[in-house]
């Protein structure tokens, strides 16, 4: 259902999925097996070298942002979380659980980064969800656009265009990225901004309900993942909605039926379709 969709592991194209969060889903389990099988091959034959040196992983990064690709651009093309690519080359995370850089790393990994070649593809658009996200937490942290906008070398109507994109430039999605990471942990009156500013800016955030750096910090995995949905101050009433809407659009349910599955009066239901149908009209 969309609902538990939006809560599972952001990330099912790894063994991460399996190890971290426990995931069930047959193809994951599938792929967890058979890394297992090939490990205990590896392993009995004396092959066994489930990590590499990172250091051309890092060189070959370091040329593939000279050429403008972003790591947002190399994780879609690598189908590895951005995460996992700027690990490479920067300390990363938030204060009290920064990361240093990659030492090791898989031989997957690995191969599928220094397959990149800049003339075979194109640095291009990237999605722009991560993009929006990070400077939705940060105008939520107290940072106006009008402050914001020339950290990324945009003004600020170009930068509030970017919270309406779906789409951005690889170049653009980094610059928001490193002001994002440079950021995160610093309060926006030690920059000069004023307290009528830091108020306005996090008035907006709390008006449109955008999840906050704290909120992304226990989700650094899902912050560029467009299939993820964040739950930031959702009401228990909302997330009905959704789930009502879902029985009824998809599984083809009646509102009854709807009611009788999850164990609800039918005209609790209809009203939380009618507040969700308010919020949404206003």
């Amino acid at each position: 259902m969309t609902t538990a969709t939006t809560r599972e592991a952001p990330h099912h194209n790894t063994l991460t999925c399996v190890k971290d969060y426990n995931c069930w889903l047959p193809a994951c389990r599938d792929r967890y097996k058979a890394y297992q099988r090939t490990r205990y091959h590896a392993i009995t034959a004396g092959t066994w070298e489930p990590l590499v040196d990172a250091a051309p992983v890092r060189q070959h990064l370091t040329r593939l942002y000279a050429a403008g690709f972003s790591p947002n651009r190399i994780g879609e093309l690598t189908n590895l979380p951005y995460e996992t690519v700027i690990g490479f080359t920067q300390v990363h995370g938030f204060s009290g659980k920064r990361r240093s850089r990659k030492r090791r790393c898989n031989p997957e990994t690995a191969a599928k980064i220094l397959a990149i070649q800049p003339g075979e593809h194109l640095p291009g658009k990237t999605d722009a969800t991560g993009t929006r996200r990070r400077i939705q937490a940060l105008v939520a942290a107290g940072w106006p656009l009008s402050h914001l906008g020339p950290r990324f070398g945009l003004s600020e109507r170009t930068t509030g265009a970017l919270l309406t994109q779906d789409r951005v430039y690889g170049r653009t999605a980094e610059k928001v990225t490193r002001v994002y990471n440079e950021l995160s942990d610093q309060k926006p009156a030690k920059h000069g901004i004023s307290r009528r500013s830091i108020t306005r800016s996090k008035a907006r955030a709390q008006r449109n309900r955008w999840a906050t750096i704290g909120y992304w910090a226990t989700r650094a995995d899902a912050i560029d993942d467009p299939h993820f949905t964040p739950d930031y101050k959702v009401t228990k009433a909302e997330i009905l909605a959704e789930e009502t809407r879902w029985l009824i659009e998809t599984v083809g349910l009646t509102r009854t039926e709807v009611a009788e599955r999850l164990g609800k009066d039918r005209s609790y239901i209809d009203r939380v379709l009618l507040q969700a149908d308010v919020k949404a009209a206003a």
